[in-house]
């Protein structure tokens, strides 16, 4: 199992927070089992799937996120397409599909998108279970109800309520507008269903979270999920092309944490554009091309706004109380995380 997928996000919720109210005495009410699934629920169970892949051990993520890693997927399509967390794919030279009877199943990668963390696999031959559709995500508001699902059935599934919609900035160069946290927390949440009470997906599990409630509330875990809407207007590129035309935007291979009031270094790619620019690790941000920081959002949007991957910025650094400055040259994310032979 893939260290990374067990660990709590180190990410941010960023945004306005919500009235969250009586939240955490509802949480109480919210328990596992299948007494509580609605019919349509119970149907869709078969459809979520299990990953598990394995990953070259001299490739980056292999290092980070383990060279064996295990989630959940869902079956999308009568041809075996099935949507995951990318990050169960990166880098990943065999995919198994293992369906709710133990059956395993070759597959292949079809797309990732790094931009909000899909991934895509189909199976040689397609599984045999109707495939879930699509819901709209854009319905779950605080304190909607929901599934979540992972291989294994009804044991598998749990009601949980969502705690809240807003940004989330992760250390690792992403920024997800809208992203769904969800209570109480799915232990193995890595690519899990996020389902409505029709049956329909609604979201795909990427991470758990400490503080699903929002900032200011009490810390309370819980998980975040991708929106399936952010999936709908990119699904038929990634299939026909496994990534997106539109120009890449430019990655520095550093892991940005907000301590203190400041955005510190907290990792750093081997051999990634920040890395060969001299950067360490424990280096504080202050300025890019100019521009104050404010935070880790804000150092993502000035960041992709300089231009496409291949552009170089200026950073002002402060290291050891000693302000600098330093021009990196931005890359491709997609071609420092290959996949399979490539």
């Amino acid at each position: 199992m893939a260290r990374g997928l067990n660990g709590s996000a180190n990410g941010s919720g960023h945004g306005p927070g919500h009235d969250l109210g009586d939240m955490e005495g509802g949480i109480e009410a919210i328990q596992p089992g299948s007494s509580s699934l609605p019919p349509e629920v119970m149907a869709a169970l078969p459809a979520v799937v299990g990953v598990h892949t394995t990953i070259p051990e001299n490739r980056p993520s292999a290092r980070t996120l383990g060279a064996e890693r295990e989630g959940h997927g869902t079956v999308i399509d009568d041809e075996g397409l099935i949507v995951t967390i990318g990050y169960l794919i990166m880098e990943a030279d065999t995919v198994t599909i293992v369906d709710s009877d133990g059956n395993e199943l070759p597959a292949s990668i079809v797309g990732y998108d790094y931009e909000s963390g899909f991934g895509l696999v189909r199976t040689t031959v397609p599984p045999k279970v109707k495939p879930v559709r699509f819901g709209d995500s854009d319905d779950l508001t605080l304190r909607s109800e929901a599934f979540v699902a992972g291989v294994g059935g009804e044991k598998a599934a749990l009601k949980v309520k969502v705690a809240g919609r807003r940004e989330f900035a992760g250390y690792w160069e992403y920024l997800l507008d809208n992203a769904i946290f969800t209570v109480p927390a799915y232990p193995l949440w890595g690519g899990s269903a996020l389902l409505g009470a029709d049956g329909a997906l609604l979201g795909v599990g990427s991470l758990l979270v400490q503080e699903a409630l929002g900032p200011g509330a009490p810390a309370f875990p819980g998980n975040m999920y991708v929106p399936i809407n952010r999936l709908k207007p990119i699904l038929q590129e990634l299939v026909e092309k496994g990534r997106l035309s539109t120009p890449p935007r430019p990655w520095l291979g550093v892991h940005t944490v907000e301590h203190m009031g400041q955005l510190v270094i907290g990792g750093i790619s081997d051999g990634g554009p920040a890395d060969r620019a001299g950067l360490q690790r424990g280096d504080i941000l202050e300025a890019l091309n100019g521009e104050p920081l404010d935070d880790v959002p804000d150092f993502y949007r000035k960041l992709w706004a300089s231009g496409p991957a291949g552009t170089t910025v200026s950073l002002r650094m402060e290291r050891d109380n000693d302000s600098f400055e330093v021009k990196v040259r931005s890359g491709d994310r997609a071609k420092y995380h290959k996949f399979g032979d490539d």
